[in-house]
């Protein structure tokens, strides 16, 4: 799945409908969790994501819902390091949130 794609899905979970097909616009405009720290750390609370940095296994998992639903995201993704690792991880449950309200 393309940034692209895992924003405009994370935009959906959270009620972002203005920005929905408009990944670009949506990044314009300042919202981009992938990069910034206080957009991931928003989204995840309201979504009720819970992050599980595990620096030793070098991973950040992120669960929501039931135990059974969580993404893994290895924090040497793109070598930007575990708080990348985070934020990615984030964007990939919200995004797999807002694929289920398709």
């Amino acid at each position: 799945m393309t940034d692209r794609e895992l924003l405009e899905l994370a935009a959906k979970a959270a009620g972002y409908n203005a920005f929905l097909g408009h990944a670009e616009q949506m990044m314009d405009s300042g919202w981009n969790p992938l990069e910034d720290d206080g957009d991931a750390l928003r989204l995840a609370v309201s979504l009720g994501i819970i992050v599980h940095p595990d620096r030793h296994e070098e991973r950040s998992i992120a669960e929501w819902g039931d135990a059974d639903q969580a993404v893994e995201t290895w924090h040497g993704i793109r070598n930007q390091g575990a708080d990348a690792a985070t934020r990615r991880a984030i964007v990939r449950a919200a995004a797999e949130i807002g694929r289920v309200k398709t």
